[in-house]
């Protein structure tokens, strides 16, 4: 079967015919992949043709498709029972493998996906303050949860309007909305607003493409929430074991009061959690009074991977300078091409996430990204696809290397993206 067939096949089952809107493809102009199989930096579609995939599951796969270690810790998990939605000792393995990189962490909680853990922690964080507002970043995205799905409205620092049908406009008033990396908006918020309960964040941003906080921004924005008695969620979903082996806290050493995780800490499973100081978290039911609960939450199969995963991670003390190396590697080769033919792209790289924008600036903010030029993105991407090389398929999605990566493999696909800039 070929992949536009199976398109149209899923499309009367399946609405859009895909389980989630990135799959699509519409960005980029032409009909999604169905993959049938994947292998280290490598996957396969269903008319049997291999890509070099740099989207890696969008993240969790840091050892890239189908890694003997974690492979072999799911089957053995999967012969003791697929789910029992009660305690096993796998869940504290995990928690503390998560919590031990992260000492300012005291407990934590797993649900299923980086939305719940977001969700969640949004719930705590206005039981513990006892407020009702949050602050939010344009170009955030930590999930499709109600209060999170606002966009900004005139002159960013006020209320917002809901981006998503079925968001009611009385829940979204209390969500305000910041510039990404202008500290000076969210002064102006906490100015007007004395009940905010939790300013959220991605501190390294990967949904409007890649786009690092300032560290004297995240300073001043931690600074700020202290003052006002605020809670400071750090989402890494994302981030979190893949910008380094401590996410952001890694890199500019700043404390969040909870943190949100995902992605790498189920290796390739569902799984995501949030955690924060004892005196926050106790809140949680059972122990306190707020509720949230989830049958698969702590999943034996995605416990498995996970540890799997991040033992894998914290053993190899090369790893994260590795992926960082062939990272750069590769946007400096993206950038080199670029620039031998005149079109104007800005690259960045933390650890092993990625982003380009074919954009005449550096991107500093969601309004920054929107001047980018997608077309020219659409372009290029169905240039590098007919080259065999798989990556994110928007303009606002970032790209992620593995460790079954070399310098030879970045080479190769450095030549491809500079043949793709000549065909543009």
């Amino acid at each position: 079967m070929t992949n536009k067939k199976a398109f149209k096949q899923a499309c009367k089952f399946i609405v859009g015919g895909v389980n989630s809107p990135v799959r699509a493809f519409s960005s980029v102009g032409s009909n999604p992949l169905f993959i049938d199989k994947g292998k280290g930096a490598f996957i396969s579609d269903i008319e049997g043709k291999s890509y070099i995939d740099f989207v890696q599951s969008w993240g969790p796969l840091l050892f890239g498709h189908c890694d003997k270690d974690i492979t072999k810790a799911c089957e053995k998990a999967l012969k003791k029972g697929t789910s029992f939605g009660a305690p096993t000792l796998l869940e504290t393995q995990l928690a503390k493998l998560v919590l031990e990189n992260f000492k300012h962490l005291d407990k934590i909680r797993f649900v299923s996906s980086g939305t719940e853990a977001t969700m969640s922690a949004i719930r705590l964080a206005r039981g513990f303050t006892q407020r009702d507002k949050i602050l939010k970043f344009e170009g955030c995205y930590h999930g499709h949860s109600d209060s999170l799905l606002v966009s900004a409205g005139s002159g960013l620092a006020t209320f917002n309007t809901p981006s998503s049908l079925g968001v009611l406009k009385d829940l979204a008033k209390h969500t305000l909305v910041a510039s990404y990396n202008d500290i000076k908006s969210v002064e102006a918020l906490f100015d007007t607003h004395k009940d905010i309960a939790c300013v959220i964040i991605e501190p390294i941003a990967g949904n409007m493409g890649l786009v690092p906080a300032k560290a004297k921004f995240l300073e001043n924005l931690a600074e700020l929430c202290k003052k006002h008695g605020t809670l400071l969620i750090f989402d890494e979903v994302m981030s979190g074991f893949r910008a380094s082996l401590k996410g952001s806290f890694g890199i500019n050493g700043i404390k969040a009061d909870l943190v949100t995780f995902g992605k790498v800490i189920g290796g390739g499973l569902p799984a995501a959690a949030f955690a924060g100081r004892a005196e926050i978290m106790d809140l949680l039911s059972p122990l306190g009074g707020v509720y949230q609960a989830g049958t698969l939450s702590g999943n034996p199969l995605a416990m498995a991977a996970g540890i799997a995963s991040l033992k894998k991670a914290m053993k190899d003390k090369m790893l994260y300078t590795k992926l960082g190396e062939l990272g750069a590697r590769l946007m400096k080769g993206f950038k080199e091409g670029a620039n031998l033919k005149n079109i104007a792209l800005q690259t960045t790289c933390i650890g092993s996430m990625f982003g380009f924008f074919f954009n005449e600036n550096e991107v500093l903010n969601y309004q920054d990204a929107l001047k980018s030029n997608l077309k020219l993105f659409a372009k290029f991407h169905q240039a590098m696809l007919k080259k065999g090389v798989y990556l994110a398929c928007s303009q606002f999605e970032i790209g992620f290397i593995c460790d079954k990566m070399d310098k030879k493999l970045i080479d190769e696909v450095s030549e491809k993206a500079y043949e793709s800039f000549k065909s543009l």
